[in-house]
């Protein structure tokens, strides 16, 4: 049972990163549907069609009331991203963009060094999968007019915010599923990653720079047009929601609410206001309408089948097995280099999904050393290969369709030197903290 449960398991994953690579979407007539969620989906109905793992085990473990809840993570992460999706609808993004491309005015490094520290502030109180696929389209475009090389802005963005996405729990939905996995609350966690993330941010900016200077020495020609607010009042509106969201967050422990209930109410009352306030000016609410189609709706089939497959996995003892694989002993070594090469194998949520099982298994001693450098190599080995990340995937397909050639081998080659310094900065960082 348990060689059949991780053939089937391994299959499903392998099948997935590789419609993902190459067949991302299955078009059948005028309808495109993404390949990474329908595997998984067909991996885990076939799971259960074979008896590996039975429907009532799959019901439980959905109406469980515990922070691993997979339907309490999804309402946190969609919740939160529709709040960061509504701001980039505002033109919030677009705007803050614009400004910083001014203030560098026809110096590349001004320019990079600015961009960089944009996108890491950010990506840490919104998304780092919103801040990649908004700021993506807008550098492309710049670049385009400027007559310069994108990929130095390009990658620098992508590496930035799945770097910075480390010091919240909400920047990323792998912290979210890993932290709740043992009930880290917000502060809390804060506490731990905020060294490893500042060291590993530091670190990953100056191996970058360093691999771009030749390319950002030459002047920038091109001004950057104005980007406008399309209605103060919902650009208001979204950042009390989210500003609101993210301090109730922070002290979410001490009023005794769960985080996903928090955001839930703020996500909400932002469609509420937004409703309201189009109705009273007789406009169509587009701005949300926009929101609630960009968010993203498959990772509701895609956490909750991979989550089926985890249950499989951990019934028939292969959870338990690789926890004591990993045993007691350098578990930030152990569990930081695994959970980075993983996400290069698996995809770094399905890689969450499975390791929130496998630190279950951990000591008392080694379980939060563990959970936290699995979050740290969840989010930077995204840059070391497209699989990494889903939002890795859909960035080169978005770079495609900006006809930006970057390959999958010029990806590796860049992210191979920034995302090892990075992890190793990160995993000493938090060491030092949890001394």
């Amino acid at each position: 049972m348990m060689a059949w449960t991780i053939a089937l398991s391994l299959l499903t994953i392998l099948t997935m990163i590789g419609a993902s690579l190459f067949k991302p979407d299955l078009k059948i007539k005028k309808l495109s549907i993404n390949t990474y969620w329908i595997v998984p989906l067909a991996g885990a109905l076939v799971l259960l069609a074979a008896g590996l793992i039975a429907f009532p085990e799959v019901l439980a473990g959905l109406s469980a009331d515990t922070p691993i809840n997979p339907l309490k993570i999804l309402a946190l992460f969609l919740s939160m991203t529709l709040m960061s999706i509504f701001l980039d609808e505002v033109g919030l993004f677009r705007f803050l963009a614009s400004i910083a491309l001014k203030k560098a005015k026809t110096n590349q490094i001004t320019m990079f060094v600015i961009l960089y520290a944009l996108v890491s502030f950010l990506t840490m109180f919104t998304s780092n999968d919103i801040i990649i696929l908004t700021f993506t389209p807008f550098i492309c475009y710049f670049a385009k007019r400027a007559k310069i090389d994108p990929i130095p802005y390009l990658f620098a963005s992508f590496v930035a915010a799945n770097t910075w996405s480390m010091m919240f729990i909400i920047g990323n939905p792998t912290n979210i599923y890993l932290a709740s996995s043992h009930g880290i609350n917000f502060i809390d966690y804060v506490q731990v990653m905020y060294l490893p993330t500042i060291l590993a941010g530091f670190a990953s900016f100056g191996i970058l720079f360093l691999i771009f200077r030749k390319k950002l020495s030459a002047p920038l020609g091109e001004e950057v047009e104005s980007a406008q607010i399309k209605d103060k009042f919902l650009l208001i509106t979204g950042l009390i929601a989210l500003g609101g969201c993210t301090i109730l967050l922070a002290i979410s422990n001490y009023i005794g609410l769960e985080m996903y209930l928090i955001t839930l109410v703020f996500a909400l009352a932002l469609i509420v206001v937004v409703l309201v306030y189009k109705a009273l000016k007789r406009a169509r609410p587009s701005e949300l309408q926009t929101t609630l189609r960009r968010l993203p709706w498959d990772l509701i089939p895609f956490i909750i089948s991979m989550f089926v497959i985890v249950l499989a996995l951990d019934k028939h003892g292969v959870t338990q097995y690789l926890g004591a694989v990993f045993s007691d002993s350098l578990p930030i070594l152990k569990y930081g280099l695994s959970s980075f090469l993983m996400s290069n194998f698996i995809n770094n949520i399905p890689m969450s999904v499975l390791f929130s099982s496998v630190t279950s298994y951990a000591s008392d001693t080694i379980a939060l050393p563990a959970v936290y450098a699995s979050i740290i190599g969840s989010n930077l080995g995204a840059f070391l290969t497209p699989i990494g990340a889903l939002a890795g995937m859909m960035w080169m397909g978005l770079l495609k369709s900006h006809e930006v050639k970057f390959t999958f081998l010029r990806f590796l080659k860049l992210g191979v030197l920034p995302s090892l310094i990075a992890l190793g900065a990160a995993l000493f960082g938090l060491f030092i903290v949890l001394l």
